[in-house]
C-alpha cells in the first residue's frame, strides 16, 4: 500500500468516525456535512470525494454497524461440546454488543432515520442477507447432526434472538430504560438458551 493510499484511507476512517459522533449526537437530520468536515478535520470537498452524499455515508456506517455486529456473534458448531454452552457462549457475545452504550446510541440514531426512509433500510438488509447469520450456519450443522428438530433454521434464529432483544435492546432504544445488569443479562442468557433447547432439542 502507497503511501497516498494509507492517507486516503485515513481521511475515509475519520471521516466515519466523526459522522458517526455527529449522528449520535445530533441526529440525521441536524448533522450537515459541513460538520462532519469540521469534526473530521478535513475540507468538505474531501468528504464528498469520499461520500457524494449524506445519505450514502449513513449507509457506509449502518453497513459498519451490522457487519461489525455480525463478526461479534460468529459462532461454529462443535458436536463434542453442550449445546446449550455453545449457545450461552453465542449469546453472551451478543448481549455484549447489545449492551454496549455506543452500539444502543447509533442504533437509535438509525432506527429513528430509517423510518423516515424506508428505502435506505430495504438496500441494507437486502445486503446483509446474502450473508447468512453464523447462527442460522450453527442450526443447520446441529439439525444435520440430529441434535436439533428440523425446523426451518432462519425462523428459529429469529425466535433466539427476540427474546434476546425483546428485553436487552429494544426497550432501551426505543423507550431509554437502563442496560441490563450483568445479573439480569446472565439470568436472560441463561433462560433463552435452556428455553430453546427444551424446544427444538431431539
Amino acid at each position: 500500500m502507497t503511501q497516498q493510499q494509507r492517507q486516503t484511507d485515513r481521511k475515509r476512517e475519520a471521516i466515519l468516525q466523526a459522522a458517526i459522533t455527529e449522528f449520535r449526537q445530533n441526529g440525521y437530520e441536524a448533522t450537515s456535512m459541513d460538520k462532519i468536515a469540521a469534526t473530521a478535520a478535513v475540507s468538505k470537498r474531501t468528504v464528498y470525494n469520499h461520500f457524494p452524499s449524506k445519505e450514502e455515508l449513513f449507509s457506509a456506517i449502518l453497513m459498519q454497524l451490522w457487519q461489525s455486529a455480525i463478526t461479534s456473534e460468529l459462532v461454529t458448531y462443535a458436536d463434542d461440546i453442550d449445546m446449550q454452552q455453545q449457545l450461552e457462549k453465542y449469546l453472551t457475545r451478543k448481549m455484549a454488543m447489545l449492551c454496549d452504550q455506543n452500539f444502543l446510541d447509533l442504533a437509535r440514531v438509525a432506527v429513528a432515520a430509517t423510518i423516515h426512509a424506508p428505502d435506505r433500510a430495504r438496500d441494507m438488509v437486502e445486503k446483509l442477507s446474502k450473508n447468512e447469520p453464523s447462527i442460522v450456519t450453527w442450526i443447520k450443522a446441529a439439525q444435520n447432526d440430529g441434535k436439533l428438530r428440523v425446523v426451518e433454521p432462519t425462523m428459529m434464529a429469529d425466535m433466539l434472538l427476540g427474546q434476546i432483544k425483546a428485553l436487552a435492546f429494544w426497550p432501551q432504544v426505543a423507550m431509554g430504560q437502563p442496560i441490563l445488569t450483568n445479573e439480569q443479562q446472565r439470568a436472560l442468557i441463561e433462560t433463552a438458551a435452556k428455553m430453546f433447547m427444551q424446544f427444538y432439542s431431539t
